[in-house]
């Protein structure tokens, strides 16, 4: 019996190592937007009072902690007029985030905003992973 429990612990570790190798990773830039990193983020914020966040998490993760004067715009249930209700300047400064690098919401975010028109785009690639490892100021509700 013991033996049994080994092999089935043994295949839900090794099955959930395998699913980690596997999923699918955010790519390394998207064409039309300007990828940064978390000081750039801050920088950004700083120098930019017009700059839109748009954090393109679930709700759930939202409240659980978002950058500070983001939105919270689920890339799945973004609709042109969603964006263009906080943006209806096409050159206002964007910025996208989701959880990170293996998060593909934010560049689905972005796809779709450069699909309707938007110029002046930044993607953090990085995300919410990046911003809370550097212990970045978070807000949660």
């Amino acid at each position: 019996m013991l033996l049994k429990v080994e092999m089935i612990l043994i295949c839900v570790l090794f099955s959930a190592e395998l699913w980690a190798e596997t999923k699918p990773v955010a790519p390394e830039s998207i064409p039309g937007a300007i990828t940064v990193s978390a000081e750039e983020v801050i920088e950004l914020i700083l120098i930019n009072s017009d700059l839109i966040v748009v954090d393109s998490r679930k709700k759930t993760e939202y409240a659980k902690g978002h950058i500070e004067g983001s939105i919270n715009i689920l890339n799945t249930d973004m609709q042109h007029q969603d964006l263009e209700m906080v943006a209806p300047d096409k050159a206002k400064p964007i910025l996208f985030y989701c959880n990170g690098m293996r998060c593909l919401r934010s560049s689905d975010a972005v796809a779709k905003a450069l699909e309707w028109g938007y110029k002046n785009l930044f993607w953090f690639r990085g995300g919410w992973n990046e911003w809370t490892e550097k212990r970045l100021p978070v807000i949660s509700e």
